[in-house]
């Protein structure tokens, strides 16, 4: 029987894959690529995480006991270009994953079946963590797939290279 301990070091396993891969494309990027939109209207890495940072503290503030949508939350402005530096889009980026991370590792058994609401839509906690980590897949992609079109030949590759697949699993086999 899976236990809220087994639950949770897998489900922070999957956010943590998530969040480093967002970290290495971040060590690759300038300040100026992480505000390239790749068109106009386009969501920019910088405007990902902003929306993603107020995403999580929205949804991971008081996550058994309020609404995962704030009122204090202005998710409209998340969509807005912000005058800030990496170092803060870092900072947000952070700040955001720890407080995700450290709520997951709070939650009991018996809080993983607790209902919880997202914008007045019950769900059980579970179900609303696994809600979020593909929320949070999707834009993650999305910051990879932008990475890689700015940095071009130069993107150093997260995974798996192209044509590398029969080395790979051979080292894995080791």
């Amino acid at each position: 029987m899976i236990t809220a301990a087994d639950f949770t070091k897998d489900i922070i396993d999957r956010f943590t894959y998530y969040k480093q891969l967002g970290d290495k494309t971040f060590a690759q990027l300038s300040e100026d690529e992480l505000k390239w939109e790749p068109a106009e209207g386009a969501n920019s890495i910088a405007i990902i995480v902003q929306h993603m940072y107020g995403n999580m503290m929205s949804r991971f503030t008081h996550f058994l006991t309020e609404d995962g949508e704030k009122p204090w939350r202005n998710r409209d402005a998340e969509f807005e270009p912000m005058n800030v530096s990496k170092q803060d889009l870092i900072d947000f980026w952070e700040t955001g994953w720890s407080h995700v991370l450290s709520t997951i590792g709070s939650l009991t058994d018996a809080q993983l079946m607790q209902d919880v609401t997202i914008r007045t839509e019950k769900l059980k906690a579970y179900d609303a963590l696994l809600r979020q980590l593909a929320h949070y897949g999707y834009h993650i992609g999305q910051i990879v797939m932008i990475g890689k079109m700015v940095r071009k030949n130069g993107w150093q590759n997260l995974s798996v290279p192209k044509g590398g697949s029969a080395a790979y699993n051979e080292a894995m086999k080791k």
